[in-house]
């Protein structure tokens, strides 16, 4: 138990310790004035914002009007919009083989390819996962932390793991051999090797989209499904007029996270699939960019520059998209 000069003595240090914390903010205040110390709070990270996101993001965009191999911006040639004209010119869109950068319009439709089925995969298993863990079942806390788990680990720890459980030796097969089902080489079959990409996302990160429609889920008010019940009302009834209505705002942003992290599907998928394969059955926008940069001797930093400003445009019509439709919903 504290004695009174105890808690004295412990009041006086924080005081001295506050006089010495406030004693340089109050100075600065005086200096700057009131309305100008939020921009001292925020210069801080606004410059590592800066050094680290807008920099790189000009730098790219610069490198995208520029040719040649050259690594600095003086050692390489003003080209105008050719690197664009270079990625867009095709005789049918429909055909990457027509096109004059063919791997581009091959990853283009692949990632459209992975966008569609892994935004629809994921988004239906979050919600079906978010609709159960919401409910009162045993051991809530524990599976609620198992399915999130995932999101933790590093993507390539992801890809390795998967690509450990889906080899010819891999546990997957030792099960399949068990039951009398001769060995399948999946990520070598363009079919399997598609199917098991999405499979790995939509487990991957899966726990992310579960969290944030759980916590939509936990904002409805319980008055409504005791009126529904009260009411009669079946759970199908329920789910398609209380609960999927209320839950707009958090499926648009989860849809919305998943376009765009749909989009930018890298790591786990080069580490699964040996770089892309077979083939370039997996070969996807992000790494159509890594390739024609670091994954050549020729290093075509214009190039690559180029598709990354045109992927970023897509990124940020879908970040609009998100707001107009939000605000939408809010009015």
């Amino acid at each position: 138990m504290s004695t009174p000069k105890a808690t004295d003595l412990g009041g006086r240090a924080l005081d001295l310790v506050m006089g010495i914390v406030e004693a340089p903010i109050n100075g600065f205040e005086r200096l700057m004035g009131r309305k100008r110390m939020p921009y001292l709070f925020l210069a801080p990270n606004l410059i590592l914002f800066g050094i680290f996101t807008f920099l790189p993001i000009a730098i790219a965009v610069g490198y995208a009007f520029t040719g040649g191999t050259g690594l600095f911006v003086s050692e390489r040639p003003f080209v105008g919009f050719d690197n664009f004209r270079q990625l867009l010119q095709c005789e049918d869109y429909l055909r990457p083989g027509s096109c004059r950068e063919s791997l581009f319009w091959t990853a283009v439709w692949n990632t459209l390819w992975f966008v569609g089925f892994n935004v629809a995969a994921t988004l239906l298993v979050a919600l079906v996962t978010a609709l159960i863990l919401n409910r009162a079942i045993a051991a809530r806390g524990f599976f609620r932390a198992m399915f999130f788990y995932p999101v933790l680990l590093s993507p390539v720890v992801i890809g390795l793991i998967w690509k450990w459980f889906l080899d010819r030796n891999g546990l997957l097969n030792a099960f399949l051999q068990m039951l009398g089902v001769p060995p399948e080489i999946f990520l070598l079959d363009v079919g399997w090797s598609r199917f098991f990409v999405v499979v790995v996302s939509v487990w991957f990160h899966m726990g992310f989209y579960t969290l944030i429609l759980l916590a939509g889920l936990q904002a409805i008010p319980k008055d409504l499904y005791e009126a529904a019940s009260i009411d009669a009302a079946s759970p199908r009834r329920t789910l398609l007029r209380i609960t999927l209505p209320l839950l707009g705002p958090n499926l648009l942003v989860v849809l919305i996270l998943l376009m765009i992290r749909s989009v930018q599907i890298f790591d786990e998928a080069w580490v699964l699939t040996n770089g892309g394969g077979p083939g370039t059955a997996n070969s996807f926008i992000v790494q159509y960019i890594y390739q024609m940069a670091f994954g050549s001797d020729l290093r075509l930093f214009g190039l690559a520059s180029a598709a990354s400003v045109l992927m970023g445009l897509v990124l940020l019509a879908l970040t609009l998209i998100q707001l107009r439709l939000g605000r939408k919903m809010e009015s």
